[in-house]
């Protein structure tokens, strides 16, 4: 790719992708074609298309998908595997019925919803959502509603505080290149987050589960009748567990904020090493250690058993993982064609408000090339000079910050690894996933820009 320019302008660019979405959808919903064959073969196609050199093809794909894998396969990895242990163990059916008893069965949804913002904020989306889930899959079991209306609120819960809260990196960066006040972004970020939620999560999750209401049939994480559960762990260890690896990761994402703050020296050996066991796979990996002494080796489970069970964990995941993958590997080829860049460079010289621009842009670079992590960066990037030279106040640069991460999570699609991630682990066909997932991430968004909109307004 060395020296290679993209030649196509804007038009023949964005063209190409709407036809790649379009294909990759009819081939997926109405011929019925696997997910992970279909999304390779529409990524060496699209690649062909924007005249990404011959012999860099193969190698853009599969860098893409590598990276995509490099994360995610070890955050679910470990992730199915502590569900498994915590499921198996009796754990989740027991914090479950501790749920619901506290909470009633009416506001199970909600008490899921704020316990997944409340862990949402150190730890990442796709990470949090595993953690969670044996507990959300648990109680839709236990109730026996929709399960989307207890996931959705969840899952959208995890992404609010993964694009809008510091100290997760998207925000964190943004702010950087913005040169906002980091305080002040947390402390806005936390004000909207639950308003934010609480109508594009929250509200959306009971309607989308009233459209589609399919029940859990078989959990990614299986499942046994009460009756064969003997000596189930505590509510109290089973919290402890669920909350390791939020402590862990809090260490590294805390760092992480001390050192933005200017704090803390990222040179210093105490530091990298605290860092290396914050991350989130170390944390996981940790997390599954202790899960399984605590529930396999001290309740008397033998080794072969609980190697039965940690290995049966994996299994169910394996179409996740490829599939989510594979839309990595879209996003990339999107991303390596120059698609996104040629459109946010036509977007930011347009003569709109700097909010407005910021939002749109981030917008565009979402729907180009799937990630929200990249569109929010990218945009703060491209909108920097413009605030920079502006005058606006301290909360109004807080403001454009947080409305272009509202601009980065618009409306996930096919080429975010995110999307498929979320459907495959909610047992969602595409079709499904983009009437309910899609239009979850749109409104987020949508309510995101509203409320920075108001603070910039405001102050």
């Amino acid at each position: 790719m060395d020296g290679w320019t993209q030649t196509l302008s804007a038009g023949p660019l964005l063209g190409i992708a709407a036809a790649a979405i379009a294909l990759l959808l009819v081939l997926i919903i109405r011929f019925h074609l696997h997910a992970f064959p279909t999304l390779v073969l529409v990524s060496l196609l699209t690649a062909f298309a924007t005249g990404i050199p011959a012999g860099a093809i193969v190698d853009t794909m599969t860098d893409s998908f590598a990276g995509t894998l490099g994360s995610v396969a070890l955050l679910v990895g470990f992730g199915a595997m502590l569900g498994k242990l915590v499921e198996h163990s009796g754990g989740a059916q027991v914090l479950a019925e501790r749920m619901v008893s506290l909470f009633g069965e009416s506001r199970a949804p909600f008490a899921l919803g704020i316990a997944s913002l409340i862990m949402g904020f150190p730890i990442f989306f796709d990470a949090g959502l595993i953690v969670m889930l044996p507990i959300i899959f648990a109680v839709a079991k236990r109730l026996g509603g929709p399960v989307l209306l207890y996931a959705l609120p969840a899952a959208a819960a995890f992404s609010v505080m993964h694009v809008f809260v510091p100290p997760h990196p998207g925000p964190v960066t943004a702010t950087e290149l913005y040169g906002a006040n980091l305080g002040l972004v947390l402390l806005v970020g936390i004000l909207i987050a639950f308003p934010m939620w609480y109508l594009s999560g929250y509200l959306w999750g009971r309607f989308a589960a009233s459209r589609f209401d399919f029940k859990l049939e078989v959990s990614l994480f299986g499942g046994q009748d009460n009756d064969t559960i003997e000596n189930p762990p505590s509510v109290g260890t089973v919290i402890a567990l669920l909350l390791l690896p939020l402590a862990l990761i809090f260490l590294n994402t805390g760092l992480d904020f001390a050192r933005a703050a200017g704090v803390a020296d990222s040179d210093a050996t105490w530091f990298q090493f605290l860092s290396s066991l914050g991350e989130t796979p170390i944390a996981l990996l940790i997390s599954v250690l202790v899960a399984i002494y605590v529930l396999g080796s001290r309740r008397g489970e033998g080794g072969s058993a609980l190697e039965k069970i940690v290995d049966s964990s994996l299994g169910p995941i394996c179409s996740v993982i490829l599939i989510t993958g594979a839309g990595g590997m879209f996003g990339g080829v999107l991303q390596a064609s120059g698609i996104g860049d040629a459109l946010s460079d036509s977007m930011s010289n347009l003569g709109m408000p700097v909010i407005v621009a910021a939002y749109l842009v981030a917008v565009v670079m979402r729907l180009a090339q799937g990630s929200a992590t990249v569109a929010l960066v990218t945009a703060a990037g491209l909108m920097a000079p413009a605030v920079a030279s502006g005058d606006f106040s301290a909360m109004q640069v807080v403001a454009i910050t947080l409305a272009t991460a509202a601009g980065s999570v618009f409306a996930g699609h096919v080429n975010d690894s995110g999307f498929w991630l979320v459907g495959r682990l909610l047992g969602m066909d595409v079709k499904t996933t983009l009437m309910t997932w899609t239009v979850q991430q749109a409104l987020e968004s949508m309510v995101g820009f509203l409320l920075a909109g108001v603070v910039y307004l405001l102050f």
